[in-house]
């Protein structure tokens, strides 16, 4: 099989992909759209509210054998786009005299996840108490203690801000930012926790607060 080269960093999605909800109908290794001429790809076939859909993608393969809540053929499952890699293949193609000339192919490969749609249900649930910042982190966190990891970081988030922000406007902004991004990340079902902050030699450094001084809109970094 050709290897691919040039491989480019995974990218996610600036926007939450749409997430696909039906019935695990079958799923399995097939070439693309099931054509004797196309190469091989993966298939998931799920019975949705608009009929059935089948999905193509080698990662579905990965998404399938790694799923956190494992779903088989009958499950109700939450199927989603979260990112991808752009990677260029050999290729052939002919001139106008019909020689054969080598060239390059840009492929662009999907990433996905595969869940039962409870657990989606149940991350969405999760981000909204992240967003609430008058929520009560103690009896969220006893209710929740999966949340334990995430609320940690907005308190170093809030030390950070607090030592290094002056303007307390600036300072809310950016631990608005901070929760914001905690919160999209867990109802997209990405892994607990979802922000890690970096404070060098024990304090934070003066980029990061920089950041979110001025009227910049710059994510913090997941």
């Amino acid at each position: 099989m050709t290897q691919p080269s040039n491989l480019s960093p995974p990218r996610r999605f600036s926007t939450d992909s749409r997430l696909i909800v039906g019935r695990l109908e079958a799923h399995g290794s097939a070439n693309y759209r099931f054509r004797a001429d196309q190469s091989p790809s993966y298939f998931l076939k799920v019975a949705t509210n608009r009929g059935l859909q089948i999905l193509w993608g080698k990662d579905l393969a990965r998404a399938i054998a790694e799923s956190r809540t494992q779903p088989k053929i009958g499950s109700i499952i939450g199927v989603r786009r979260t990112g991808y890699e752009t990677f260029s293949i050999p290729a052939r193609t002919r001139d106008a005299t019909g020689r054969t000339i080598e060239t390059e192919r840009l492929v662009k490969r999907n990433s996905w996840m595969v869940e039962s749609a409870q657990f989606f249900a149940e991350r969405v649930q999760l981000a909204r108490r992240v967003r609430d910042a008058h929520a009560d982190a103690r009896a969220t966190t006893k209710s929740h203690p999966e949340l334990v990891s995430t609320y940690l970081s907005l308190r170093g988030a809030q030390a950070i801000a607090e030592r290094r922000i002056a303007d307390p406007k600036d300072r809310a902004r950016f631990l608005s930012l901070v929760r914001e991004a905690m919160a999209k990340s867990i109802k997209n079902g990405e892994p607990l926790p979802a922000v890690r902050l970096h404070d060098r030699s024990k304090r934070p450094s003066d980029t990061t607060a920089r950041q979110y001084q001025g009227g910049k809109t710059d994510e913090p970094t997941r």
